[in-house]
């Protein structure tokens, strides 16, 4: 049974992905199992991503659900339920782990917390030139000079949030004051997951979502966010950005309204 297990969202990239899975194959921290929730790709990613799987050193396991559009929080329940460990740290497939990723979640994990990191969101033309041997290797961890002058030319963003902080008291005073939760860096007990019926399956776009709707419900069951930045450091790989659904504000108001942590459209859903 692993310490952790680390869910990665997944949909179609897998270029993207094998950068990501060449950025967890060198963790200081090994005891973890990865579930890569995919959203429907397409019969041909998943038989090249079954190759990868086969030849990947890490233990990986596919869910799969059939594309009917984005139910990214459906596929994440279906991997809460594959998971075999009681803790859980959730990603996207386009943003590469630190080193140290995987052992910052799990060695700030605590009763009662839920975590959440940052992104560095690399430029375009940085992500197109990295190479899975490159992650491997470290590269994103030495890339200050390229880094630096991307950010100065306003390609690179979020600089900041590349830096590991190796020191206690820098880690806590970066992070006196919590920040909101990001879906792509979070962390928590599948226990507290559980307690609020998991992610709400009616959000259906890009937006407000699996993120946003679990904090507050999470906090309503009294959870407390707690912040990581700097010391779980991801690379974001560059994507256009996507539209913001108004259907997810609307949603997200209802919820807000009610008042209530649980979700009956979450992970006990009677889909008959």
């Amino acid at each position: 049974m692993p310490a952790c297990s680390v869910v990665v969202a997944f949909y179609n990239k897998l270029r993207e992905l094998e950068l990501v899975l060449a950025g967890f194959e060198r963790q200081s921290f090994r005891d973890f199992e990865i579930i890569i929730a995919d959203d429907g790709s397409r019969p041909e990613v998943v038989t090249d991503l079954e190759a990868l799987m086969a030849r990947s050193p890490l233990r990986i396991r596919h869910v799969w659900q059939e594309d009917r559009g984005f139910r990214k929080n459906r596929i994440l329940n279906q991997a809460i339920l594959a998971a075999d460990s009681d803790y859980l740290i959730f990603v996207d497939g386009d943003c590469i782990p630190h080193r140290h990723f995987v052992a910052g979640h799990w060695r700030q994990r605590e009763a009662g917390v839920f975590l959440t990191g940052r992104r560095a969101n690399l430029s375009e033309g940085l992500s197109a030139r990295l190479t899975p041997e490159a992650v491997r290797q470290g590269v994103l961890e030495r890339l200050w000079g390229p880094l630096t002058w991307d950010a100065l030319l306003g390609r690179s963003q979020r600089l900041e949030q590349a830096v590991y902080l190796r020191s206690p008291r820098l880690q806590a005073w970066i992070n006196r004051k919590p920040r909101g939760l990001i879906g792509c860096n979070m962390s928590m007990w599948r226990a507290d997951l559980e307690a609020i019926g998991g992610f709400d399956e009616r959000y259906q776009a890009a937006g407000v979502g699996e993120d946003t709707d679990v904090e507050y419900r999470l906090r309503l069951a009294g959870r407390r966010l707690r912040s990581i930045n700097n010391i779980a450091v991801q690379y974001h790989l560059y994507h256009r950005l996507l539209p913001r659904d108004p259907r997810n504000d609307a949603l997200f108001a209802e919820t807000r309204a009610r008042g209530e942590a649980w979700t009956p459209y979450g992970l006990h859903r009677d889909e008959a």
